[in-house]
């Protein structure tokens, strides 16, 4: 069986905006080996796993299904984010989106527009919240947000997808190193003239910054934005997962005494569903958990793939005011994925700046994602993990 770490409890304060900032100086920052999970050795992988094409190359006879409508007989156009077909090949030939959305405070939810996504990186952000970025690129979505600032770890989201980056605002710091970037050019913040694209939603009340990813295309290309496509190729994908007795039907992704989540699997859809955070838990021992719902759709919000990234938090800015980090997602690290009810140890890997995170089995094999939407939960390399039967409980800690 795997070794598992005891959940610690900390002696915790409500900050002064009543989060809890949780932090442990918890020895090397190193990346060390990862337990490999009960009875999931050497698995073999299933023969239909395909690795995912650039998009000048993404007409391939995957045998994936498509999103939506049956694949054709020939060959299909299939997004490399996904692994899913996709109606107008066109859609491939562009940059993808990403646009950042916040997940405090409470009132603003649900926010618009998750479902719509490939993929969403949640990650620390300060003052124990968190925040999303959301990747769109073979699907739109009329709405987007609330859109939130940025952060340090948004330029390598930029350099990993090259994409088109769409937020509220950031530290000065932070807007020096953007706007002196390589993608300088890609950056676009709320405009007097930037509505449908990007405008207030309740003006007068709220007053909470959205996007459209369909205004958005036409107004990129009004401002003369390069939106070509670009190389986006390295994720494995299968429709049959790899062998594994480790089931996990429910997962814990606990942040800060604000901030914590749990996806439990919904065997109907095949899919993962989010409960968020209700109320805070400044005693660790009080979860008060509400489905997280799309806004846009109605709809759950939902995941085919979670991924658990260990990553080394950087320290920026920390006093006993603010604090600011940068995560560094460079090299290669230890992750967890979870897709059609099981859980597997992996290794996640980015040899260079301006490739995608790719992930690979123990044995340093493709791990085929199941084709569809991937949410992605970046942890500190310190972080716990603790294992109840099938119940699995992941707590954020950053030496």
């Amino acid at each position: 069986m795997m070794p598992v770490v005891k959940e610690t409890k900390t002696d915790m304060k409500p900050h002064k905006l009543l989060f809890c900032f949780l932090w442990l100086a918890l020895g090397a920052c190193t990346s060390g080996p990862l337990p490999s999970l009960a009875e999931t050795s050497a698995a073999p992988l299933p023969t239909t796993l395909a690795v995912a094409l650039s998009p000048a190359a993404a007409l391939a006879t995957s045998g994936v299904p498509g999103e939506g409508t049956p694949a054709p007989a020939s060959v299909a156009a299939i997004n490399p984010l996904t692994g899913l077909q996709v109606e107008d090949a066109a859609v491939l030939d562009r940059r993808p989106l990403i646009i950042k959305v916040e997940n405090l405070p409470r009132e603003h939810r649900p926010q618009w527009g998750l479902n719509q996504a490939d993929h969403v990186y949640e990650y620390y952000t300060e003052e124990g919240s968190t925040r999303f970025a959301a990747v769109f690129y073979g699907q739109e979505a009329g709405q987007v947000g609330p859109i939130r600032s940025a952060r340090f770890f948004d330029i390598q989201l930029m350099q990993m997808y090259k994409g088109i980056f769409i937020f509220g605002s950031a530290y000065e710091d932070l807007l020096t190193a953007l706007f002196s970037s390589d993608f300088s050019s890609r950056l676009l913040l709320e405009e007097p003239d930037s509505c449908p694209a990007i405008c207030r939603y309740d003006p007068n009340e709220t007053n909470l910054l959205m996007a459209n990813t369909t205004a958005l295309r036409p107004y990129i290309q009004e401002r003369g934005i390069d939106d070509s496509g670009q190389n986006l190729s390295g994720l494995a994908f299968s429709p049959q997962p790899p062998e594994n007795l480790q089931n996990a039907p429910q997962i814990y992704v606990r942040y800060s005494a604000a901030i914590y989540n749990r996806w439990d699997y919904d065997p109907a859809s095949n899919r993962y569903l989010r409960f968020s955070d209700a109320d805070n838990d400044l005693t660790w021992e009080n979860e008060v958990y509400a489905q997280l719902t799309d806004k846009l759709s109605g709809e759950p919000v939902s995941a085919d793939n979670l991924v658990i990234l260990y990553a080394n938090y950087v320290e920026v800015v920390k006093t006993e005011e603010s604090e600011v980090y940068d995560i560094d997602l460079n090299g290669d690290g230890n992750a967890y994925v979870a897709r059609d009810g099981k859980i597997y140890a992996a290794h996640w890997q980015r040899p260079k700046m301006d490739d995608l995170v790719t992930l690979t089995t123990e044995d340093g094999q493709p791990f085929p994602l199941k084709p569809g939407r991937t949410w992605f939960e970046v942890i500190g390399l310190s972080s716990r993990i603790k294992q109840e039967g099938e119940t699995w409980r992941f707590t954020f800690y950053i030496p």
